[in-house]
């Protein structure tokens, strides 16, 4: 509603109110649903229970972005009318290939439902479908490897039950697929177009096909349920605990599940398929196996390219991606802030002030971008002499443009190795700490991340070694620990605390860089943000004695090196780095070389500010100046 027809008295309103107040009608309306709670976040999108979260949207969207911001709502909403969860879980299959295929076809088949019944709604979620395969970088698919099969399949039965073409952006990936799932399994496929309405019948049509492309081992016997009470009113219950557990966490992701949940699904998965949602939601929403708008991608074909370097890993069996909450209580890390703190009562000040002025430069080019002469926006007060002129001139009002910022996302990768501990781990620490404050103020999302062993000298990775008799050349051989202190996504307040972490005695070993920046790579890779930085803070070389002393002396940098050459040089990530008294310009492109940690916060502010600046100067200043 435009400013300039609103009555005296009555609320200024946001151009896309309009918008998000129909999309909230038309979600309740279509799931039956009168008490949904629809919200818009920059967070991914979710539905959990009666709570769907959908992607915000900028203050001038394209009609694209309007059309797909509907389609992840219609796909949301045809899941609440038309999936029964209770029904899904009994029939899924246990493998994991055989339920990521159950899953993708049974949100195929929700999603048909509402296309055969209204066009709109089959546009909107073309459309959905259409950004979603975009964004996952699948429409350039070269090999069965890069191409996620359920995902395939999801899309053939679609086209089936529709009778819809396969979006653009998924056409390659079903063509590599196409021929090989129609010589096993067209009739099972054919079969389903009869059974959409029946979501028993057409799982177990489903379960048929499984069987038909070799994936019958993975079927599970179905769970035999009767039909007590007590089961009558399971889907209640769980609900409830849902919210519950929503509201623990101030409608936000729990820590949990930003961390020690990460490193099973969440995050991991996030790294190795982007499809994950932005919070765990039970099995009896089963949204974590098809969230709309996010595609299930097992590889990203940078993975292909990292895996042709010549580095092996003798076991992964004891490596873990851990939340720093989960390594001591929550007494003991309050205990290690509050130490933290007092250790950095002194240099909190300089790093605070370099922080200051980091943000008085990131704002004051954030601040200069407006369009005016606008019909409807922020009344532009410098107009109203006009009125005064001429009183039937028209209100003028004016916008903000949006800015770059707001769409990037920083990783700072912590060396959590024995070598850090003392003057040059407190200094990160806090360092970390007061410039993801500073970031997250100007809008721009920060994670930080830490990485270092379980064990000195090969942990429990050396033991199956040994055991195992020793073969030759094992690769790496250690224990990895990967700590997420604060997720992107999470809040400073609520990660603050977290960071006390790296002054616990013990918790600093050795360091394998290689493996950890490939981590932090593929998180930051899976990230919704355009701009997207990562900054390597370390005081020396890779180092572990144990792979180190049964593979030649240069394996873990060698290893590096080559990490580095393929995010310079095949990513869209910007890379950084910042050496503690160790030359990391031998290995980074863009890279400094302090020699005394106090320099570090000086170093960190200055990178970022030149990166923000560099690519400010590049899309021309931003500022929009006055005509007339």
């Amino acid at each position: 509603m435009s400013q300039s027809n609103r009555k005296p008295g009555q609320p200024n309103e946001a151009p896309l109110d309009p918008f998000k107040r129909a999309v909230t009608a038309c979600m309740r309306a279509v799931s039956g649903d009168h008490e949904l709670d629809v919200t818009f976040s920059k967070d991914k999108p979710a539905l959990t229970g009666s709570r769907a979260r959908l992607p915000d949207l900028p203050k001038k969207p394209t009609a694209e972005a309007l059309h797909v911001t509907r389609g992840i709502g219609d796909s949301m909403a045809l899941r609440r009318a038309c999936h029964d969860a209770n029904l899904h879980r009994r029939l899924a299959p246990e493998g994991k290939e055989a339920r990521a295929i159950f899953d993708a076809v049974e949100q195929a088949r929700v999603e048909a439902i509402g296309a055969r019944a209204m066009q709109g709604m089959g546009d909107n979620l073309a459309a959905m479908l259409e950004d979603k395969y975009a964004r996952a970088s699948l429409a350039d698919v070269a090999s069965k490897a890069d191409a996620p099969l359920e995902e395939a399949i999801a899309l053939m039965v679609r086209e089936k039950l529709t009778g819809r073409p396969v979006p653009q952006s998924g056409a390659k990936m079903v063509d590599l697929w196409r021929d090989w799932v129609e010589d096993k399994a067209a009739g099972n496929i054919d079969a389903l177009t009869g059974r959409i309405e029946d979501q028993d019948g057409f799982a177990r049509a489903v379960r048929d096909l499984l069987t038909s492309i070799d994936l019958g081992e993975e079927l599970a016997e179905e769970e035999q349920t009767d039909d007590s009470d007590d089961d009558s009113d399971a889907p209640e219950s769980q609900e409830q605990s849902e919210e519950s557990q929503e509201d623990d966490s101030g409608g936000e992701e729990s820590e949990g599940e930003e961390s020690g949940g990460e490193s099973d699904d969440t995050e991991t998965g996030e790294s190795e398929a982007g499809d994950t949602t932005a919070e765990d939601v039970s099995d009896d929403d089963e949204l974590d196996s098809e969230t709309p708008g996010e595609a299930r991608r097992p590889d990203h074909p940078f993975d292909q390219a990292a895996r042709e370097i010549d580095y092996k890993v003798f076991t992964t069996d004891f490596d873990e991606t851990v939340g720093a909450e989960e390594l001591c209580d929550e007494e003991e890390l309050d205990r290690l802030r509050a130490f933290l703190d007092k250790q950095l009562a002194n240099l909190s000040g300089v790093v605070g002030r370099l922080a200051n002025r980091l943000q008085r430069r990131l704002m004051a080019q954030q601040n200069r971008s407006w369009d005016f002469d606008l019909e409807e926006g922020v009344l532009d007060s410098a107009r109203l002499v006009r009125l005064v002129i001429d009183p039937m001139q028209p209100l003028s009002f004016k916008q903000e443009r949006d800015t770059n910022f707001r769409d990037t996302v920083v990783t700072l990768v912590l060396d959590n190795s024995g070598s850090m501990r003392g003057r040059p781990i407190t200094v990160a620490a806090t360092c970390a700490d007061i410039l993801a404050r500073t970031l997250e103020r100007c809008g721009v999302r920060v994670e930080i991340l830490g990485f270092t062993t379980r064990a000195w000298k090969g942990g429990q990775a050396r033991e199956k070694w040994l055991k195992d008799g020793k073969p030759t050349s094992p690769g790496r051989l250690n224990d990895l620990r990967h700590i997420i202190y604060k997720s992107a996504d999470a809040p400073w307040r609520r990660a603050r605390r977290n960071l006390g972490l790296m002054m616990r005695e013990g918790l600093l070993k050795e360091n394998i860089d290689g493996e950890a920046l490939l981590w932090a790579h593929q998180r930051l890779i899976a990230r919704p943000e355009q701009r997207k930085i990562l900054m390597m803070i370390s005081d020396g070389a890779p180092v572990d004695d144990s792979t180190l002393s049964v593979n030649p002396g240069n394996y873990l940098e060698r290893h590096l090196r080559g990490v580095i050459e393929l995010i310079e040089t095949r990513s869209p990530v910007e890379l950084l780095a910042i050496g503690i008294g160790h030359d990391v310009t031998r290995y980074y492109r863009r890279a400094v070389t302090i020699v005394d940690a106090e320099e570090l916060a000086g170093a960190m502010t200055e990178q970022l500010a030149s990166l923000f600046e560099d690519e400010s100067a590049r899309r021309g200043g931003g500022r929009m100046r006055r005509a007339g």
